[in-house]
């Protein structure tokens, strides 16, 4: 590994020439670079250089580029200091953007010719996408917290079933998405650029929702299309506390190129600065991928074991852990010879090794509240309370199965899978799959769960009504964990017909019957490995010092539950404000906040609501701006109502404002 410092200039704004357009980049590199070049590594992402990442781009960045890399930190088109409009996510055009970024970093007098390429979540998204295309000078990628199938595994949807974390991310883009440039980079333009980009601003949501099934429009840009037209080397990174952690076994089943693949403890954060911890030396290990690949160093990385997660240990749940105990093992390769999936009956309220002699058909009708206590989609991390509570009240709004007291501990490594037998009375019907740990004293901790709309039962892109009565065998695959259950606790399987908040309700409030002798629980068990204890440790987390930042107002993060014992109408509201200052060096002030209040009747689907209102402020050369939307999703049995409004304030004064209202067929939704 590179261990001499070399002093880092640093540009703050810079702009790369595209086919079109120009894209604005801050770039960390070492002063002689042009004498000695090196690598670059390029982060490309729409969240604003100047404010937005400022925060995290200091305590990585600085870091890698005094190693002997440049780090280039560009903003998409149409966001930050960017020219150009930015109409949605992951778009081709921004993928050819990526890859003439690409070919202009290699052909920069103080770059090696070799560039890499890293990013989490949009970042992460776009370096797999921008890989699949293959650019000539791009060697290696770290990809953090990011997906394979843009469809099945992203905000949008969970197994054929709406997730509300769809209009969540829209109101985010709806309201970060339109901020201006800063005048202190751009000059006199920024206005002009600013009152461009709310002309063409529109909430993406209305495009999502209108492809409610695994088109054209998801296939694009997901790489789980074609793996192999991946080549370059790939390190997946991720979260068991983040709802992107099961694109990393699928990328190492799935991929031929040189892999690895990493999950924590973490949420949707990087590894050195994510909670709950333990945190690990990201930057170092991120080092040593680089110098194997972008320098030809031998480092040793590829020597290790190729799939590595941090096994959890049982903790009793809360909405907020700083860390999460554990141990790290590993497999050599993935999908790993070792693990061996165990089958669990489905009986009588039991789950056993023995298939049971009689045949039961068990009812499963849950109240429309059903899943308020199990966290959300996203796990932000910090201190927000997005962790899942005891779900003892959700075991009793489910029909659940356990299995005896252990005798001895069970670790599992994997995707557990159910496969049943049920019918529905109606012709369309959601079913939310949850795994807990039981407790001695009775506490029931969530593991993992998933979801499946039944009228996607075959494939998600043809999805076909149910007929009521009719016996249907399905599939399904829960999300990927790593847990001990010790001797002592039991597991439980809980089925229930609705996950709210999470997903959206079905058209129906619908009745399953589930025929326990042909149902089946499949655990990916994982036998003990001595080498494990052998494994290289991760060294201490490091990072240079944060932004000088002056607090004006802090942030905090809320959740809270209202029952109307009346009505019978549940409430439940997530906050997160990011708080208010000033980056001191910058002369910029921030200030963000977002609502997102969700309703529905306990016995009535048709009920559910969601409002999101957001507000962002932006001030910097004596200029104050603000935007300010509210998004708006209701539902009837024909369709989704969807309603939205921006406004944008200079300096006190409304200059913009636009509603959009907008009404989407549903579709099997």
């Amino acid at each position: 590994m590179t261990n001499a410092l070399r002093k880092v200039r640093l540009i703050e704004n810079t702009y790369i020439p595209l086919s079109d357009v120009r894209s604005a980049a801050k770039i960390w590199l070492p002063e002689d670079a042009e004498r000695e070049p090196v690598p670059a590594i390029v982060e490309f992402i729409p969240y604003r250089k100047r404010d937005g990442t400022v925060f995290r781009d200091v305590r990585m960045h600085p870091y890698v580029a005094a190693r002997g890399y440049a780090c280039i930190r560009v903003d998409i088109r149409g966001s930050g200091e960017s020219d150009g409009l930015l109409a949605d996510e992951y778009l081709p055009r921004e993928q050819q953007d990526g890859e003439e970024i690409i070919a202009w970093a290699a052909s920069q007098p103080w770059c090696s010719g070799t560039v890499g390429m890293t990013g989490i979540s949009w970042g992460g998204f776009n370096a797999l996408q921008v890989a699949a295309r293959r650019p000539p000078a791009l060697k290696a990628i770290i990809t953090l917290c990011s997906t394979d199938d843009r469809y099945a595994d992203d905000i949008h949807y969970m197994g054929g079933c709406l997730l509300n974390e769809n209009a969540a991310w829209s109101a985010d883009r709806f309201t970060w998405g339109a901020l201006p440039p800063d005048p202190q980079l751009v000059g006199q333009r920024w206005r002009e650029i600013w009152l461009e980009r709310l002309e063409a601003h529109r909430p993406w949501i209305e495009t999502w929702l209108s492809h409610q099934t695994r088109d054209s429009y998801w296939k694009q840009g997901s790489v789980c299309q074609d793996y192999g037209a991946i080549t370059c080397a790939v390190y997946a990174i991720g979260g068991w506390d983040d709802s992107y952690s099961n694109a990393i076994p699928r990328l190492l089943a799935g991929l031929r190129c040189p892999r690895k693949g990493l999950v924590g403890p973490w949420s949707h954060a990087y590894p050195h600065l994510a909670e709950p911890g333990p945190a690990i030396g990201y930057l170092q290990e991120a080092l040593r991928w680089w110098d194997h690949w972008l320098k030809g160093i031998d480092v040793g990385i590829m020597d290790e074991p190729q799939y590595r997660v941090w096994m959890l240990e049982p903790q009793a749940p809360r909405a907020w852990h700083s860390e999460h105990p554990g141990r790290w093992v590993a497999e050599e390769s993935w999908p790993s010879p070792r693990i061996a999936a165990k089958e669990l009956f489905l009986g009588s309220g039991v789950l056993s090794e023995a298939e049971p002699s009689d045949e039961e058909t068990r009812l499963i009708h849950s109240p429309q509240t059903t899943g308020a206590d199990c966290g959300r989609w996203g796990g932000y991390g910090g201190e927000d309370p997005d962790l899942p509570l005891d779900q003892r009240a959700e075991d009793g709004r489910s029909l659940c199965f356990d299995l005896p007291f252990l005798a001895n501990d069970l670790e599992i490594l994997g995707a557990p899978e159910v496969k049943l037998r049920l019918s529905s009375d109606r012709p369309a019907a959601n079913l939310a799959i949850r795994l807990c740990d039981v407790a001695p004293d009775g506490v029931s901790a969530l593991i993992t769960y998933g979801l499946l709309n039944l009228t996607h039962r075959d494939n998600h892109e043809s999805p076909a009504a149910l007929v009521p009565g009719r016996l249907y065998d399905v599939r399904v695959k829960l999300n990927d964990i790593a847990r001990r259950i010790p001797r002592g606790h039991r597991l439980r399987l809980s089925l229930a017909t609705c996950h709210w908040p999470i997903a959206w309700p079905t058209v129906e409030d619908a009745t399953l019957g589930l025929c326990t002798r042909a149902s089946r629980l499949f655990l990916p068990v994982r036998p003990p490995r001595a080498e494990d204890a052998n494994l290289r440790p991760f060294e201490a987390p490091t990072s240079p010092p944060p932004v000088a930042y002056r607090t004006i107002r802090p942030g905090r993060g809320w959740r809270t539950v209202t029952h109307d014992l009346g009505s019978g109408r549940q409430t439940m509201v997530l906050g997160k404000d990011y708080g208010a200052g000033e980056i001191v060096d910058l002369g910029i002030e921030d200030d963000a906040i977002i609502v997102e209040t969700y309703e529905i009747l306990a016995d009535d689907p048709l009920s559910a609501r969601g409002r999101i209102e957001a507000r962002a402020g932006f001030a910097a050369a004596g200029v104050r701006c603000r935007i300010e939307t509210v998004t708006e999703i209701a539902s009837s049995l024909e369709s989704f109502e969807l309603q939205s409004r921006i406004e944008a304030h200079e300096n006190g004064s409304r200059i913009f404002q636009r509603r959009f209202t907008r009404t989407i067929p549903r579709t099997f939704l």
